[in-house]
């Protein structure tokens, strides 16, 4: 092991860039950091430093959080030295306030995977874990509801974070909610409790929902400067409700509408919101 720090050591910064891009950030930092001033140097550099994943994927649809004594160790002795060079952050629900607890002054983006009913809760309605976060900061927000193998998110709950979601955070470009079990979706489904769920700032969104009508109210005019649409619904049906969606949305560019049944509406209730 020594002969092997020694070679490693032997070679140029260029070369060690290199190597170290092909590992994961946070394996890099956690082994590496404190070697040495050369390689803290060369760890200060936003290559390494930006965006960090803080969390494990051994398969595409099962997520964790990292072992305990990388995240310790990234929280105690790393996290405070490159807290103002992290722009992004991808971080397993448990271990949300752990590593929030640094404040990430130029942190603009946000990934939070595996969110539990608790800790929605204490999110968009407590903000007990933003407290060290601006709430104009975050302008990308992505989050994950867990399959349905473990505990979901109920219905109240579900409203509660579409209800609350921007006037958390205020300042959002993009937002995508979505669950990593394609076949049982977390849906969102408007009502008279969801009269906050609009944004002036809003570019790209991606979500779930439950029916065709609740498109149709995404389409009223609340998010008028949206660019990108992406909505997976879990049904489409004719319907005689009275939805003001009567605005245009002139900076729309992207619409895409997926559904996971088959349906029989598709050029009465699809073919017009194109229009």
């Amino acid at each position: 092991m020594e002969h092997s720090w020694v070679q490693l050591f032997d070679l140029p910064d260029e070369i060690l860039m290199i190597i170290f891009q092909k590992l994961e950030n946070i394996d890099v930092l956690y082994s590496l950091w404190g070697i040495n001033t050369r390689f803290d140097k060369i760890l200060h550099d936003p290559i390494f430093t930006s965006s960090l994943t803080l969390l494990q994927c051994p398969s595409n649809c099962f997520i964790c959080p990292l072992p305990d004594k990388i995240l310790d160790r990234f929280c105690l002795q790393i996290s405070s030295q490159i807290r103002l060079k992290i722009k992004w952050l991808d971080i397993e629900a448990s271990s949300m306030e752990q590593i929030l607890a640094t404040e990430y002054s130029n942190l603009c983006g946000l990934g939070i995977y595996n969110i539990t009913e608790n800790v929605a809760i204490r999110l968009f309605i407590d903000k007990t874990p933003l407290s060290r976060i601006n709430e104009n900061q975050i302008w990308s927000l992505v989050v994950t509801i867990p399959d349905i193998g473990r505990k979901r998110l109920t219905e109240d709950t579900i409203t509660a974070v579409c209800a609350r979601v921007f006037t958390v955070f205020t300042n959002l470009r993009y937002l995508n909610i979505y669950s990593p079990d394609y076949m049982y979706f977390s849906r969102f489904s408007f009502n008279d409790e969801l009269s906050t769920f609009f944004s002036s700032t809003l570019m790209e969104l991606h979500i779930n929902l439950e029916n065709s009508n609740d498109c149709l109210y995404l389409l009223d005019g609340r998010f008028n400067k949206l660019r990108v649409l992406y909505v997976n619904i879990g049904f489409i049906f004719p319907t005689s409700a009275m939805i003001g969606n009567k605005e245009e949305l002139p900076n729309l560019r992207c619409f895409s509408l997926t559904c996971q049944l088959e349906q029989n509406y598709y050029d009465e209730l699809v073919i017009p919101l194109l229009h």
